[in-house]
């Protein structure tokens, strides 16, 4: 036996010896220093001597047990009687500590319960109640932060009985903030209250969602709010795609056409444009479109913009607001509303680079979380999983 398995059982603890049988029998004795619970004092008296079976850790793939030998004291101070406290072995249990995080390291990183059933020789009822223990434990060691400077604030959908989950996520960190039920300030209400350190959110970044904005300015004062500039651009390209509907019906539902339409003209082939301007010239009403639609886009994608770059883009928005609230199409209208609306929001995303794509990122760990589980009903289990293993 390793000499570096066995000084892991814990400090204070002598080994006697290690039987091989089935697995590992680890037999050892407490010997660390003992104090009174009661007065601390260490002027203790030996009354009896008893063996503690406890799982321990696993050496390679074998299960272990560990036989340990404690005693029971009697203080001469208080004259209390006691059993010797050790350390990484709590009261009443058949585990010690370093055992139980094996099973939670081995669940989490997807070992199922029955596998762990099979191969530790525990129940499964019981690796989900260590598991659930580790959870709550770790959770408690989250509740305690602060806001973060940049927060981003997205939906995602969590089941069809309770509908809808709201995501704060730390874009500067890259972490998962807090996880609430519900996208109303009604249902967000009670967890917007209980985040410490609101005052420090400097940016919050949302997607073009009035109840998010109504929301971010009420409980983050201090806050700008910044756009997220995939949502932006594709409803920018959902609107002018409406357009396209309008003018020709039929070739809207061409799916070639449609993913010809949907691309940057950039990235297309010299063959695509080609057979984009063939099409063009038979409709230049929907050429005039596409290509108020390119324009308008790389007016949204530009980055990394200083205060003096932004002056002029801040113009030509203004420009394109009022010619697409003037337009004779009432989807092009409509999108023009919603840009005059967000104007303030859209144009601070020039300067601020931040976006929601680290929110969605988590979304997708989100459903892989979910999906292991085969989906939940208790949010408070969802949770604390998403918590731990996105935080």
């Amino acid at each position: 036996m390793p000499q570096e398995k066995i000084d892991l059982v814990g400090p204070g603890i002598k080994v006697h010896s290690v039987v091989r049988h089935g697995g590992v029998m680890i037999h050892a004795e407490y010997v660390g220093p003992v104090a009174c619970p009661q007065c601390s004092s260490e002027q203790l008296r030996t009354k009896d001597r008893f063996v503690r079976k406890l799982r321990h850790e696993s050496i390679g793939t074998k299960n272990t047990w560990l036989y340990l030998t404690l005693r029971k004291y009697r203080c001469e101070d208080c004259r209390r009687y006691f059993r010797a406290r050790v350390p990484g072995l709590l009261p009443y249990r058949r585990s010690t500590e370093m055992f139980r995080q094996e099973i939670f390291m081995d669940h989490r990183d997807g070992i199922s319960q029955q596998q762990l059933h099979r191969t530790r020789r525990i129940g499964s009822a019981t690796v989900e109640r260590w598991f659930h223990d580790h959870l709550e434990l770790k959770e408690k060691m989250f509740s305690s932060r602060l806001c973060p400077t940049v927060l981003g604030i997205d939906e995602h959908f969590f089941t069809k009985k309770q509908g809808y989950a709201t995501t704060f996520c730390d874009l500067q960190k890259h972490r998962i903030f807090e996880v609430a039920k519900g996208r109303s300030e009604h249902s967000l209400h009670s967890a917007l209250m209980r985040m410490k350190g609101r005052e420090r959110v400097q940016v919050v970044c949302i997607d073009l969602s009035s109840s998010y904005r109504s929301l971010a300015r009420k409980y983050f004062p201090n806050a700008l709010i910044v756009s997220d500039r995939f949502h932006v651009v594709r409803t920018v390209i959902r609107h002018f795609l409406d357009t396209w509907k309008l003018l020709d019906p039929v070739g809207r539902k061409n799916r070639g056409l449609l993913s010809l339409m949907r691309r940057k003209g950039e990235n297309l082939r010299p063959e695509q444009q080609a057979r984009l301007e063939r099409y063009f010239e038979q409709n230049p009403a929907i050429g005039m479109v596409y290509k108020a639609k390119e324009e308008l886009c790389e007016l949204l994608n530009q980055k990394h913009r200083t205060q003096k770059d932004c002056r002029p883009l801040i113009s030509r928005l203004l420009y394109w607001i009022d010619q697409l609230r003037n337009s004779p199409f009432e989807p092009l209208r409509t999108l023009g509303a919603t840009l005059s609306s967000w104007r303030d929001e859209i144009a601070r995303m020039w300067r601020f680079t931040r976006n929601n794509g680290i929110t969605e990122g988590f979304h997708t760990k989100m459903e892989l979380i979910q999906r292991r589980a085969y989906g939940f009903r208790n949010f408070s289990n969802y949770r604390l999983r998403v918590i731990v293993m996105c935080g």
